[in-house]
């Protein structure tokens, strides 16, 4: 059986199951939800960085402007609302597009404009001026598509497609050639490999991961303004969970996503007074003794790790 397959059974098989099986036996459908999001954005960044070494501090650009590009077709043309989903994953893809010029640059160099440029989106559709388009500061209602249930489907199909795509990367000659460009650029271009095409490819399809789920995300939550789907907390969170699984590893930013953001949630809500310390601390200790995240516990006794 090749790998890619054995991986997609035994990694993403069993993660749809109890996800899709949780929301009749567990009350909190907006924490689930949430969960199935930040798996989907962490496999966006681990496309990106894990795979070309860049690291998109303004990942969240992507994610508001799928979420305004669902909004606008709703409101404005009245679009059934997968398709409008549809849509808000291209939307990401023609802001990636906008933003390649960006890939010029390298190292922090990088992360600062991308970060600077989703700051750019966020002003463009909050401008007053665009209130007929977007509502401007104003925020977005569409409850009549209001559909918490089918948008936490659709997310589990997007989870799906995008573990499913990280897959390919780590088993495919293409996604060899990948992390052949962010161990040394220079030396693949040397051996043939188109380094500008093979970085706008990730470049592009991390960009599609986070318009399809920004998209859902403004399905399931229906009302929302600039600063919620623009919010840096989508960034940073996915990265960290990205960092902290390990990233170029199918199972890495899944186990991130799972322990980081149970923590997260624990004790957010149980003991507030201690959670940034306790937060601190743990992504801390990552740093210093991890860095390779946490699959590198496995992978130095010799297990493989997808």
């Amino acid at each position: 059986m090749p790998n890619a397959v054995k991986h997609v059974l035994f990694i993403l098989v069993p993660l749809i199951a109890v996800f899709a099986v949780l929301p009749g036996v567990y009350q909190n459908h907006l924490l689930l939800f949430n969960f199935v999001t930040f798996l989907i954005l962490a496999q966006g960044v681990n496309i990106i960085y894990g795979f070309t070494g860049y690291l998109p501090f303004g990942y969240v650009g992507f994610f508001g402007a799928g979420a305004y590009g669902f909004a606008v077709l709703v409101m404005h043309y009245q679009s059934p609302a997968l398709v409008a989903v549809l849509a808000a994953g291209l939307v990401g893809v023609l802001l990636g597009l906008l933003l390649t010029p960006l890939l010029r640059l390298s190292g922090a160099y990088f992360a600062i404009a991308n970060l600077a440029a989703s700051l750019a989106v966020l002003h463009l559709v909050a401008n007053p001026a665009l209130e007929g388009i977007t509502k401007g500061p104003y925020g977005v209602s569409l409850t009549g598509t209001f559909n918490p249930s089918h948008a936490y489907y659709a997310a589990l199909a997007v989870l799906a497609l995008t573990v499913g795509g990280v897959v390919f990367l780590k088993n495919s000659s293409f996604g060899l050639a990948l992390q052949a460009v962010r161990e040394d650029a220079v030396s693949a271009s040397m051996a043939g490999v188109n380094v500008v095409k093979m970085r706008i490819a990730a470049w592009l399809a991390s960009a599609l991961v986070a318009g399809l789920a920004g998209g859902i995300y403004a399905w399931y939550v229906s009302v929302f303004y600039p600063d919620n789907v623009f919010s840096g907390d989508f960034s940073i969170f996915a990265i960290v969970f990205a960092l902290f699984g390990g990233v170029a590893t199918i199972s890495g930013p899944i186990i991130g996503v799972l322990i980081l953001y149970g923590v997260y949630n624990l004790i957010g809500f149980t003991t507030p007074q201690y959670f940034q310390l306790i937060y601190g601390l743990l992504i801390m200790g990552l740093v210093l003794f991890l860095p390779a995240g946490l699959v590198s516990l496995a992978t130095r006794r010799g297990w493989h790790v997808p």
